[in-house]
């Protein structure tokens, strides 16, 4: 049995957050899906609420603190990650986009992706299409076929999801299982600051 790993990205502002839902409720089927196929699977959720600070911090210096970057190398060396965002002004927020801009430039390529988002209106579903599906296809992600949207009508009370949002969801997991079980194990990107070379050794050019 192969352990994989699996990055859970939300982007959701609010406590609780109709996006970290979603995340959670793709998280569980994908699990699911890849344990059908035999493999076992660990889940790293990343609040990208809990790093904002953190982000602004390190578009202005360009230095990742300790929590961004352990968020940075989950990323880089899951073997799945699923992507949500709340829609805003027909896109995603800029907590989502900020995250992408700071990961490393090869840190997701051939990664298998699954992207959703959440809105209070169907009206901006096409945002999966127009503008995620693009920022992950420049970032040569893996993105899966079916992206889940789900707006305020697709909850029901207690959080549950009706029938067309629990269709969408599955046939998204099990894309992204298919995809992750298919595709080697990848290694966390190293933070190229964690072990620097000794100044003498690159004055001898050695």
């Amino acid at each position: 049995m192969t352990t994989r790993t699996l990055a859970v990205v939300s982007a959701g502002l609010g406590q609780p957050s109709s996006t970290r839902l979603l995340a959670d409720r793709l998280a569980e089927a994908t699990v699911a899906a890849v344990r059908d196929h035999g493999d076992d699977v660990v889940v790293e959720v990343i609040e990208l609420r809990e790093l904002a600070h953190d982000l602004t911090d390190h578009l202005l210096t360009g230095f990742a603190s300790e929590p961004l970057q352990a968020a940075k190398d989950t990323v880089s060396g899951a073997d799945g990650v699923i992507a949500v965002t709340p829609i805003f002004s027909a896109s995603y927020n800029g907590l989502f986009k900020n995250f992408f801009d700071v990961l490393d430039d090869h840190a997701l390529t051939d990664a298998p992706v699954l992207i959703a988002a959440t809105a209070g209106t169907a009206r901006h579903s096409l945002a999966l299409e127009h503008a995620l599906r693009p920022l992950f296809a420049y970032l040569r992600a893996v993105v899966v076929p079916t992206a889940v949207f789900a707006a305020a009508e697709d909850w029901g009370g207690g959080g549950e999801v009706d029938g067309g949002l629990a269709a969408r969801i599955k046939r998204a997991a099990g894309q992204l299982a298919d995809l992750v079980v298919g595709a080697p194990t990848r290694r966390s990107a190293s933070n190229p600051f964690a072990d620097p070379i000794p100044f003498e050794q690159l004055l001898r050019g050695q």
